[in-house]
């Protein structure tokens, strides 16, 4: 199955830079927002329990982004939680450059897709600074995943920080770069 689409940063020069500058009435190409970074964060909260919960969710991290992923520990102790300060709660991976490109190509034209009864993503996960965050329920819907190497099913959240100062502008760079955002049937009457 070969498909046919315009490697992301390409698609970014050529298309993505001139539709916003006509959108937006940009003065000047630097003025154009641009995806920075993509943060890929996993909870480990049964690491309280479970010590090779890290050593399974690390290699699904490095897996599904080819880069290994940092130990975030607790900052401070919750007794409700059962937590003390300095456990290992999660892990992160921090992709930029080609390494981000190919994430975002993998994660928009195959594991999104890929998601059961997929109907789109919510346009509306915006943090007021452009920035876009996705809540991803199991780390399957990525093909580096083999099934019968996992644990648990857990779940992520990816963060997509660009440098649009809006949320109307970072929704309309990520729609343009081919993002699937769910289409809002109900409109306001």
């Amino acid at each position: 199955m070969a498909t046919n689409f315009t490697p992301l940063p390409e698609l970014y020069r050529n298309e993505v830079i001139p539709a916003l500058m006509k959108e937006f009435n940009y003065s000047s190409v630097m003025q154009v927002p641009r995806i920075s970074k993509v943060v890929v964060n996993v909870g480990l909260g049964e690491a309280l329990d479970n010590a090779k919960a890290i050593e399974f969710a690390t290699n699904d991290i490095t897996n599904i982004t080819g880069q290994k992923p940092v130990l975030t520990k607790a900052k401070r102790s919750i007794a409700g939680f059962k937590l003390r300060e300095g456990r290992i709660i999660g892990l992160k991976v921090t992709l930029r450059g080609e390494r981000m490109w190919a994430f975002l190509t993998r994660l928009i034209h195959v594991a999104l897709p890929r998601t059961r009864d997929f109907q789109g993503i919510s346009p509306e996960a915006f943090d007021g600074r452009g920035n876009y965050t996705l809540g991803l329920r199991e780390q399957l819907i990525f093909p580096e995943v083999d099934y019968d190497k996992i644990d648990k099913i857990r779940g992520m959240e990816v963060t997509i920080v660009t440098t649009a100062p809006t949320d109307d502008e970072g929704r309309r760079l990520l729609a343009l770069m081919g993002m699937p955002f769910r289409r809002e049937i109900a409109e306001a009457a």
